[in-house]
């Protein structure tokens, strides 16, 4: 029996040695994986939310105005034809006249 009780002791001797082992080589793995392992990136800052009430007033505006500039381009193209016609029928009248006056011989 005291050869059982031997070897049982040679063999606690050997797993406690082992353990030791293994306690070491996990240690250094730890460390290797801990010193390769990269920062986590801080998560990006969240955008603010910026309120659309000045956007939705800038975009009524701009369309009240370009309302309004459009108008004041048809109203210009309008007296423009006026001026036109009106210069037209000024000339048309004033060849008139100067061709009587050719005609009966007033110089």
């Amino acid at each position: 029996m005291s050869d059982a009780l031997e070897k049982a002791e040679a063999a606690v001797r050997e797993a406690e040695t082992n353990t030791a082992d293994v306690a070491h080589i996990v240690a250094a793995v730890l460390a290797t994986q801990a010193a390769q392992q990269q920062p986590v990136p801080a998560p990006a800052p969240v955008p603010a939310r910026r309120p659309i009430g000045p956007y939705v007033a800038a975009g009524i505006g701009g369309a009240v105005a370009l309302t309004f500039l459009a108008m004041a381009a048809a109203l210009l193209a309008v007296a423009v034809a006026v001026g036109a016609v009106c210069a037209t029928v000024c000339l048309l009248v004033l060849r008139s006249i100067w061709q009587d006056m050719q005609r009966k011989g007033h110089r």
